[in-house]
């Protein structure tokens, strides 16, 4: 009876060991297909101009001369990771300038595809492209708005509502993914 409890034991353990060597094959095989797709971003489409009931202030570090504005209705957070939205950059004498822009949280690159025309229109950018953030740059409330409220742990955040509530939240607080 021992002999065969024992015979039993170690055929379950060579079940057990092959399972595990075949789960890691297809976990690595996975990782291996991950790591393989290109990254390809989806086609942006331009939003409606925004209206000001939907602006929410976005409270970044370099509001010395402008305050900043996302419209709340713009946000999306795309199938490709590209969380994008419109930001209104409000100067203190009353002028505004308005953007439509994205922000890719894994490789931390800002885009800016469009701007708004005095007529509520938009005009795409020339030669939109990816450029890195810094917060050393012309603009750099890109890293606020990354770091604060649209990529905690540089992962975008899962939805737009998400990333409402980071913007209405106050900064103390720790941001929600």
């Amino acid at each position: 009876m021992y002999g065969s409890s024992l015979m039993f034991l170690r055929g379950v353990k060579c079940i057990f060991i092959a399972m595990l060597g075949m789960s890691c094959a297809h976990a690595q095989n996975i990782g291996e297909d991950f790591e393989d797709q290109e990254w390809k971003e989806q086609v942006a489409q331009l939003p409606a101009f925004p209206k000001p009931e939907n602006l929410i202030r976005a409270v970044v570090g370099v509001e010395a001369n402008f305050s900043f504005f996302i419209d709340q209705t713009s946000i999306d957070v795309g199938k490709d990771g590209v969380i994008r939205y419109i930001v209104v950059a409000r100067s203190q004498g009353g002028a505004e300038n308005v953007s439509f822009e994205g922000i890719r949280c894994t490789t931390r690159e800002r885009k800016i595809y469009a701007f708004g025309r005095p007529d509520r229109s938009w005009a795409q950018a020339r030669n939109p492209s990816w450029a890195s953030i810094s917060s050393a740059r012309i603009n750099p409330y890109h890293a606020d708005l990354a770091d604060l409220y649209f990529c905690p742990q540089r992962s975008p955040v899962f939805d737009a509502s998400s990333a409402i509530r980071n913007l209405r939240a106050d900064r103390g607080t720790a941001p929600i993914r």
